[in-house]
């Protein structure tokens, strides 16, 4: 069986959208990749993300919000920003990574009352799900 990919995900204060990829990834191709999320500015997993992947049966209520530093020594196969200011800020990192970006809206930018706000992170955890998925698809990682 080959290694396992090596997969980072990135995005600004790894609250969010990072986070809920991050999952999605785990959860969605098991054991053939290796995955973790970083940001330049980390704070903390936001309930909304929280809330938005335990709709979908993924708990990612015990995630910690690293700072991307943490991982500059390490080689990655794949960096995948998620958001347009962690794109333009992120580091070179050793090693073969190869970068993918795609821009996702900040869920936590949404205002209005608490099932509007829920909605927009349940439609960028689907969006990013479907990204994933077919990402995977393309690299013949699923099954």
């Amino acid at each position: 069986m080959p290694e396992k990919l090596q997969v980072l995900i990135l995005c600004t204060a790894n609250s969010a959208r990072s986070q809920m990829a991050e999952g999605l990834l785990r959860y969605i191709a098991g054991d053939k990749v290796d995955v973790f999320s970083a940001g330049r500015a980390p704070s903390n997993v936001n309930p909304f993300a929280i809330q938005a992947m335990r709709g979908r049966g993924i708990d990612i209520a015990s995630h910690r919000s690293d700072h991307v530093d943490l991982y500059l020594d390490r080689e990655f196969d794949f960096v995948i920003t998620v958001c347009d200011s962690a794109a333009e800020s992120c580091p070179v990192f050793p090693g073969r990574a190869e970068r993918i970006h795609w821009s996702f809206p900040d869920p936590a930018a949404v205002t209005g009352d608490e099932s509007a706000v829920l909605q927009s992170f349940i439609d960028v955890r689907d969006g990013l799900e479907n990204k994933l998925s077919a990402w995977l698809n393309s690299r013949n990682l699923l099954e």
